[in-house]
């Protein structure tokens, strides 16, 4: 179905070799992904991965890609003989191709390497720390400014709880009245959970080159050693805070349940995988953090905890529209997973202190 397309666009990427064979890749909900295998005139296979950018999710994959392409060659003259990520490049200079008003091609090399959708190994946990706490510091002298904010306020907590509460007063599908108690639970930490946009807007945080979705599955590890190759999925690469992709970071590995658990009393933060992460992350990122945004790496996890929770809430009471949802009321389900999650980080936040301050 696809081998036309597949041989026009690495013509347009100059790959050398002619192509062999490719297969889809299944994993990621946005992008669609092949492996491509070329055949080069030694008999030598060289694979690459071909990716349709969605754009429906991102309406300016130029600007993406722009970003990315700073990045990367930022990371590279950092690397010290380390994979990085490799994207190819069109006669005239662009690192993506427009095929049409909606099909955006790229091309990267591809790395032979396994991930981890989610993991009890601890050390795979201390190695995707390590992972992200590299990605950052290898990022801390580049100017955040220079990208482009292709999504603007991600992460701006208070934007995102504002439009909650405004979406529950008008209440669209008649859904409000059985949400109350998770409504009042927001509501009741959202001075505290606002506390981190309010001290950005202030400039007490510089901006940073940030990931956004900092999740173990985002990592390329060695099969071998399990040890970390490098970082992808840089979509969402734009300035932002530090400790948002700590949190995010921590939301997902040290869960002790997956994010759509029905049953709360599953769900909590599982103390050693957040060590273990923390171990990873940390020592990297002492140097070239403040002492501010070190400190604040705890709230930053119940912040962002909060933040998606009212995500999932705000898309169940407007009609489950943006989340794609695979059964009534999954989106309410997300929603208690994620509150019960803040709930435990707020109870233990001594604790997660207590254990940054050791390492």
């Amino acid at each position: 179905m696809y081998t036309a397309k597949l041989k026009t666009v690495g013509k347009i990427f100059r790959l050398p070799g002619t192509l062999y064979s490719y297969n889809p890749i299944a994993n990621g909900n946005i992008n669609k992904t092949f492996k491509v295998d070329y055949i080069q005139s030694d008999g030598d296979i060289k694979s690459y991965l071909f990716q349709i950018i969605n754009t429906y999710v991102f309406k300016n994959p130029g600007q993406i890609m722009e970003n990315i392409d700073r990045v990367t060659r930022h990371i590279s003259k950092k690397s010290d003989g380390g994979v990085c990520l490799h994207f190819h490049h069109t006669e005239d200079g662009a690192n993506y191709y427009l095929c049409g008003e909606n099909e955006c091609w790229r091309v990267m090399n591809y790395v032979d390497s396994v991930t981890y959708n989610s993991s009890d190994d601890l050390t795979v946990v201390r190695y995707t720390g390590e992972a992200f706490g590299r990605f950052q510091t290898q990022l801390s002298d580049f100017d955040a400014s220079l990208l482009y904010e292709t999504i603007p306020d991600f992460h701006n907590t208070k934007k995102r709880l504002d439009k909650l509460f405004a979406d529950a007063d008008e209440d669209p599908v008649g859904r409000v009245e059985s949400v109350r108690e998770e409504l009042d639970y927001i509501k009741s930490v959202a001075e505290y959970a606002e506390q981190l946009t309010d001290m950005f807007e202030k400039g007490m945080f510089p901006p940073r080159v940030t990931h956004n979705d900092t999740k173990s599955n985002n990592v390329l590890f060695d099969r071998r050693t399990k040890k970390p190759l490098v970082v992808i999925d840089l979509d969402t690469v734009m300035p932002g805070m530090a400790m948002y992709d700590f949190g995010d970071a921590v939301r997902f590995a040290a869960n002790t349940a997956e994010e759509d658990e029905p049953d709360t009393d599953k769900v909590g933060l599982d103390l050693e995988k957040f060590r273990a992460f923390a171990e990873g992350y940390i020592p990297f990122v002492r140097d070239s953090l403040t002492p501010l945004e070190v400190d604040s790496m705890v709230l930053g996890a119940f912040s962002i905890t909060i933040e998606l929770a009212s995500r999932f809430l705000d898309d169940y009471i407007t009609g489950d529209k943006y989340f794609k949802t695979n059964y009534e009321n999954h989106n309410l389900v997300r929603t208690r997973c994620q509150l019960k999650l803040a709930q435990d980080m707020y109870a233990k936040r001594e604790q997660m202190s207590d254990i940054l301050r050791s390492i």
